[in-house]
């Protein structure tokens, strides 16, 4: 195997554990945190919601943070660093199991999601270092399959633990996953670009948002990439939050059977960014773009049209995701084929700034449409239908 191979592996090995400890972490609080002895104000949807809150928060207010850390520093020595940081975190995270401190457990999740945003686009930065400008493509869909393998895996394994394990165990699982991420994490050897001492982004989150966007316009690539992976996570949010009330109320079916739908729509993401980087080849293959938005339309048409039964439904949900991913990958690809040097660590902190803030969008388009649709789960997925063909509009202007 040679180097280039080696670094691959290294990366989207590293990226694996890494997201595989987050949702493992999240998750395990969730299952076997709601059986503790808790405040009176919390209950499960609260618990949950706060367990959700806790990776996605960081991101709104340390993504420019992490996009200056990604510009003045190595990549691989924040990536390395931060994995370090892992292992103190992982051990509140036990403390809280054995203690059975739910507060201690969601501070845990959160400290955890500032780590995660920090070492953000340092990691994504790697793809093209890697890889260099023709293998981003490539590099960005195996990247988001393995990140979507690993949420499945972190879910299942949470899942399980709950159910026929102890806290040693998990305990033990949050130590190998880390031990796992830091290992593949240090192993990666690469050239970077020089650092830039004086890079001079803004840390302020607003001022940050209106730097970025005002360079990116100077390449259009970036912000149409941008504006793709934002609406990628937005669909598929309410996609998420979506199926467990279609599911329960429209098909009527148990929540072990919710799940494994869940697990049906995740394996297709996973699918779909493998095949989008196969598909696009050495280069950014815009037509991969409108195969995935097209293919969308399609099964969510298929969905809205037919109301299929729990077993169809699982088909088109699986193809709908695949889709997803096909849409996603190029988009991602976009941003990190931009010629900027250094300041593609801005950027990409940008990318994640700008997609949790369309997440908050999406989480408040469902609570309307559900609201007054009457929890009609049909609604909700005629509502991604619209956003999806406004994407295509979008996507087909910019082009």
């Amino acid at each position: 195997m040679n180097r280039k191979n080696q670094n691959w592996t290294y990366l989207f090995s590293a990226n694996f554990f890494g997201i595989l400890n987050d949702n493992f972490l999240k998750n395990c609080i969730v299952f076997i945190g709601i059986t503790w002895a808790m405040p009176s104000w919390l209950n499960l949807s609260q618990l949950t919601t706060l367990v959700a809150a806790g990776l996605v928060i960081p991101f709104l207010f340390f993504s420019p943070l992490s996009g200056k850390i990604a510009v003045k520093y190595s990549k691989q020595a924040v990536f390395r660093w931060c994995k370090i940081a892992e292992f103190p975190i992982v051990l509140l995270a036990c403390i809280a199991f054995w203690k059975q401190w739910i507060l201690v457990g969601l501070l845990s999740v959160f400290i955890m999601g500032i780590q995660s945003c920090l070492y953000s686009p340092s990691k994504y930065g790697l793809i093209r270092d890697i890889g260099g400008e023709k293998e981003v493509s490539f590099g960005s869909g195996i990247f988001e399959m393995m990140a979507f393998l690993a949420i499945l895996a972190g879910t299942v394994v949470a899942a399980v633990m709950a159910d026929y394990s102890s806290v040693f165990f998990v305990c033990v699982l949050l130590f190998v996953f880390a031990i796992c991420g830091f290992l593949f994490a240090r192993s990666i050897k690469v050239k970077e670009l020089p650092v830039e001492q004086d890079a001079n982004s803004s840390v302020n989150p607003i001022r940050f948002l209106k730097q970025s966007y005002l360079f990116a316009k100077q390449y259009p690539s970036i912000n149409t990439g941008v504006f793709g992976v934002a609406m990628f996570w937005l669909m598929g949010g309410l996609i998420q939050m979506n199926l467990v009330i279609h599911c329960k109320q429209t098909l009527g079916v148990s929540s072990s059977v919710t799940g494994i739908v869940m697990a049906i729509a995740a394996t297709g993401i996973a699918v779909g960014c493998g095949l989008a980087g196969k598909l696009s080849g050495k280069g950014i293959s815009t037509r991969v773009i409108f195969i995935g938005l097209t293919g969308m339309t399609l099964f969510l048409l298929l969905i809205i049209l037919l109301n299929p039964g729990i077993y169809l439904f699982a088909a088109f949900i699986f193809f709908l995701a695949l889709t997803g991913g096909l849409f996603e990958v190029p988009c991602l690809a976009m941003i990190q084929q931009a010629n900027i040097g250094r300041k593609l660590g801005d950027m990409l902190a940008y990318m994640n700034f700008v997609t949790f803030i369309f997440i908050l969008i999406g989480t408040l388009i469902f609570s309307s449409v559900t609201y007054f649709s009457n929890e009609n789960s049909v609604a909700v997925f005629g509502a991604i239908l619209a956003l999806c063909l406004f994407t295509m509009f979008v996507m087909y202007k910019r082009k």
